[in-house]
């Protein structure tokens, strides 16, 4: 892994984001569809960047695990889900002329904006912590390229790496927790209701669809570690089933 080149990617997604950011408050009071549409275009064009960007973060930071690798997933997750927003607002633009389309696209745009909120806190702090993350690395590697850390070391530092993410992890979930806890419920029935529908296991997305609560992986991630879900990874991806179902 070059710590380097990792640092350069890591700045020209701070730089794409930065941009995004930039244009994104444009489209608030934008009623012109056709203008609309190109204000969407030239965000959907940065965000397929960032995506790209994001993707190879994420790859090589699965080599390192801990903390590192779960920021690059997470902004690797929040880009693929603005994806699909910018895509939804793309397919209502393109049909204008449809009366049931224009009323539809308010809808969808309101979504748009409600997740960007989330979107944008989640991503920038990931980004700053994995900055700092980066600079760690770069001064492990600085002047000790010919040697190796301890095997002793390196799992000390991961557990305390692991440590930290499942905090992160039950910050969040606490937080969640006591400002809407409807939505640990919902997400909690989403994922009996997906057992009862014969998924064993399920992805986040599919819990997310179902019960209509933004990022239900917090939620999910939060629940397991309170022993109420159990999860286990499954093609790269984590997938949770409820205890209450559990063969064991």
């Amino acid at each position: 892994m070059n710590v380097e080149e990792l640092g350069s990617k890591l700045s020209r997604l701070e730089a794409l984001h930065a941009e995004f950011e930039r244009q994104f408050p444009s489209i608030y009071e934008e009623k012109d569809y056709v203008a609309l549409l190109e204000r969407i275009k030239g965000l959907y064009a940065l965000s397929r960047e960032k995506r790209e960007i994001a993707s190879a973060l994420y790859r090589e930071l699965a080599y390192i695990g801990g903390n590192a690798e779960e920021l690059a997933k997470e902004i690797h997750r929040n880009e693929h889900q603005m994806k699909f927003r910018l895509e939804e607002v793309l397919s209502l633009l393109a049909k204008t002329t449809d009366y049931d389309a224009r009323l539809r696209l308010n809808t969808v745009l309101d979504r748009l904006v409600h997740f960007h909120r989330i979107y944008d806190y989640a991503v920038s702090k990931a980004l700053q912590e994995l900055a700092t993350e980066v600079e760690g690395l770069t001064l492990l590697t600085e002047g000790e390229k010919e040697k190796k850390v301890p095997m002793s070391i390196m799992d000390k530092l991961r557990k305390i790496e692991e440590l930290e993410v499942e905090l992160g992890v039950m910050r969040r979930f606490i937080f969640r927790l006591y400002y809407h806890p409807g939505d640990v419920h919902k997400v909690e029935e989403a994922l009996k209701d997906w057992h009862l529908r014969g998924l064993l296991w399920v992805e986040a997305r599919n819990v997310e669809k179902l019960s209509g609560v933004v990022n239900a992986g917090e939620i999910l991630e939060g629940l397991t570690l309170i022993g109420i879900v159990e999860k286990k990874m499954r093609g790269g991806e984590s997938v949770y089933r409820h205890r209450s179902f559990s063969s064991g």
